[in-house]
C-alpha cells in the first residue's frame, strides 16, 4: 500500500482552481536544502497514515471536494502510487500529481491517470547536484519534464528559488532552458523558511551569509 506521511484535508493552492486533498507521500531520494517537508525525506515515516484510512476520509468526501493531489517527498518513488491513483479515480476525484521529476519511467506510466501536474524545476539541469545533493539527478529531471510534454497533461512548471542557491542569471538560464522545450507556464515561488531544517538557509533569508 502506499506510504502516507500526511493528508491536508482542503487546499486551494495545491492546484489552482481546485478544492483538493493532498495526499503526502513518504520517501524522497534528493536531499533538497530548502525542503520544507524534511520529515517525508525517510522512506519511512514515525506517523504513517494508513491507506485504508485514508480511502474512508476521501469517500466522505465525495461531492465536497475536487480533486486528490499526490505530492510529497516525492511519489513517484513509491511502486503502488499507479493503483492508489486509479482507487482514488473511482470515487469520481480528479487527480493531480507534484513531482520532481527524479523516476522519469514511474511518472511515464502514472501520466495517463493525471489530469494535472506539477513538475518542479530546480535549476539549470547540469547542475541540479547543488540543489538536490544527487550527481546525475539533472538528467531524470529533463527526462520527466519531456514526458509531461509529450502527454498533452495540463501542467505548471515550478522553481523554488532562495538567493544563496540561485541567482539571477541561473534563473535567467534556467528559463530560456525549459522555453526552449517548449515550456510555457512557468512559475518562480520564492523560498519559504516555515519547515526548512537548514539553519543556513532560513539565516540567510534573514539577512545572513552563507
Amino acid at each position: 500500500m502506499l506510504r502516507v506521511g500526511g493528508l491536508t484535508p482542503l487546499s486551494t493552492t495545491d492546484w489552482p482552481g481546485m478544492l483538493a486533498a493532498v495526499v503526502f507521500c513518504q520517501g524522497c531520494p534528493w536531499r533538497c536544502g530548502y525542503c520544507h517537508n524534511p520529515h517525508l525525506i525517510p522512506p519511512r515515516g514515525d506517523s504513517e497514515i494508513h491507506w485504508d484510512d485514508v480511502m474512508a476520509f476521501l469517500r466522505r468526501r465525495q461531492g465536497l471536494l475536487d480533486s486528490v493531489v499526490f505530492s510529497g517527498g516525492e511519489p513517484t518513488l513509491q511502486p503502488d502510487l499507479a493503483d492508489a491513483m486509479r482507487e482514488v479515480r473511482a470515487l469520481g476525484f480528479k487527480i493531480g500529481l507534484h513531482t520532481g521529476g527524479a523516476y522519469p519511467h514511474r511518472l511515464a506510466e502514472v501520466l495517463p491517470l493525471v489530469d494535472w501536474v506539477g513538475l518542479d524545476a530546480k535549476a539549470p539541469f547540469a547542475d541540479y547536484a547543488r540543489i538536490t545533493g544527487v550527481a546525475g539527478s539533472g538528467a531524470p529531471a529533463l527526462a520527466s519534464l519531456e514526458a509531461v510534454l509529450a502527454s498533452g497533461v495540463a501542467h505548471e512548471i515550478r522553481t523554488t528559488v532562495h538567493p544563496a542557491l540561485l541567482d539571477d542569471a541561473d534563473v535567467a538560464r534556467l528559463a530560456q532552458n525549459l522555453s526552449a522545450h517548449g515550456v510555457t507556464r512557468h512559475v518562480i515561488q520564492a523560498f519559504r523558511s516555515q519547515g526548512c531544517a537548514d539553519a543556513t538557509l532560513v539565516q540567510y533569508r534573514r539577512g545572513a551569509k552563507v
